[in-house]
């Protein structure tokens, strides 16, 4: 029996709602290239785009990667975890790595450009000198949420800030997928919010902030505001590290 011209619109509708939640799935995959950059210890590089200094090389076991542009996002995608594998049957694991972002780079149709031991993990066990090898990859990758059992999400005063004149702050231990947009500070004398510039990367500053323990707030992923009062201590110091007691998800 054939549909009536009511019963065909609905059906088509239907498929109209279904497809984009399966394109736009977390689940799929995206092709791309891989390589990977050398390093002494085979951890990541405490001099990336990002701004995380030591955190950089060091966070999720040193398994980073710098990233393409559309992936940097102009500093918004640091910190951001991806699942990435590679297609060179029978050499390639089956799970691949998983990679904090951490830097910048890319090359030959690149999208990552992963650590020694991230892009080691591509292998099966004894294949990695092949993977090695061919230099540049064929992977899959899709966007993951972060992971930090324990820690909750800080800001870390940047090495480059100087009390009092300058302070600079990076979020550290970001979870889940969420992005920070926007961070601003509150001026208690002018009785309104200040922005935060992005000075690179995931590091964000400020001349000349307010006196005594500072208020701040951030955006995430454009919408929802996160307020932290008097989260950092009055007398701040580069390096030091400041608890926000709140993860993202």
């Amino acid at each position: 029996m054939g549909l009536t011209l009511d019963s065909y619109i609905s059906f088509l509708c239907m498929i109209m709602i279904l497809l984009p939640s399966r394109c736009y799935s977390q689940d799929s995959y995206v092709s791309s290239r891989a390589t990977y950059y050398g390093s002494p210890d085979c951890l990541g590089t405490p001099t990336g785009a990002c701004g995380y200094k030591t955190y950089g090389s060091t966070v999720n076991g040193g398994e980073v990667s710098g990233v393409s542009y559309k992936l940097f996002k102009n500093g918004s995608g640091c910190g951001a975890c991806y699942q990435v594998r590679c297609k060179y049957a029978p050499h390639c694991s089956e799970e691949g790595t998983k990679v904090v972002v951490t830097d910048h780079g890319e090359g030959d149709n690149t999208d990552f450009i992963l650590s020694t031991r991230a892009y080691n993990k591509l292998a099966r066990p004894g294949q990695a000198e092949i993977l090695f090898s061919y230099g540049v990859v064929d992977v899959e990758y899709k966007r993951i949420p972060c992971q930090y059992p324990g820690y909750n999400l800080m800001f870390k005063v940047h090495e480059h800030s100087k009390f009092p004149q300058y302070l600079a702050l990076i979020p550290i231990y970001q979870a889940g997928v969420s992005e920070i947009t926007a961070v601003e500070i509150w001026r208690e004398d002018c009785k309104e919010w200040r922005g935060m510039r992005r000075a690179y990367g995931a590091v964000w500053d400020m001349p000349n902030p307010p006196e005594g323990a500072i208020t701040l707030r951030f955006q995430v992923s454009g919408s929802k505001w996160v307020e932290l009062k008097s989260i950092i201590s009055s007398e701040w110091k580069a390096g030091a590290t400041y608890d926000t007691a709140v993860q993202l998800d």
